[in-house]
């Protein structure tokens, strides 16, 4: 939980007083855990709610909206010279992830990480779907060419 928790804020001492919030208040609304899914999977998506409440509490997260969104078309034709991924070791692209703009870092981490769906997604952070996957789009756009750097 804390490893959540800290891939969001950011912050060590954060993630652990956020981690120890979702433990209170996990314990304090035990009576309305259904087991309808796993415990882990209900205490974790606490922590994950309170990590996003913190952020956005701090300001420093704010996601894009689709009205201020100016849509470029890109020609599908487009050749991307081809990258070995392959060679890059977890840690530099957990690295890479952390230090992509806040919006992204959290769309990346509960995708590719946490493996919640783009509908789980646009629950979780109460955006529309379509922002999701836009937001979505662009964090892996953004994390590919920062990728490319690192190489």
């Amino acid at each position: 939980m804390f490893n959540i928790a800290f891939r969001i804020v950011k912050d060590e001492h954060y993630a652990e007083d956020v981690m120890q919030e979702g433990f209170l208040k996990a314990f304090t609304k035990l009576d309305d855990y259904r087991q309808e899914v796993a415990f882990g999977a209900w205490l974790k998506r606490i922590v994950i709610n309170q990590s996003i409440d913190f952020c956005k509490k701090n300001s420093a997260f704010q996601l894009e909206e689709l009205d201020r969104i100016i849509y470029k078309v890109e020609e599908e034709n487009t050749v991307q010279p081809e990258i070995e991924f392959q060679n890059l070791k977890v840690a530099q692209v957990l690295y890479t992830i952390q230090n992509l703009k806040d919006n992204y870092r959290m769309v990346l981490t509960l995708f590719f990480i946490e493996g919640y769906d783009q509908e789980e997604i646009s629950e979780i952070l109460n955006i529309s779907y379509a922002n999701c996957r836009t937001t979505l789009s662009r964090a892996k756009e953004s994390l590919r060419k920062a990728l490319q750097d690192v190489i």
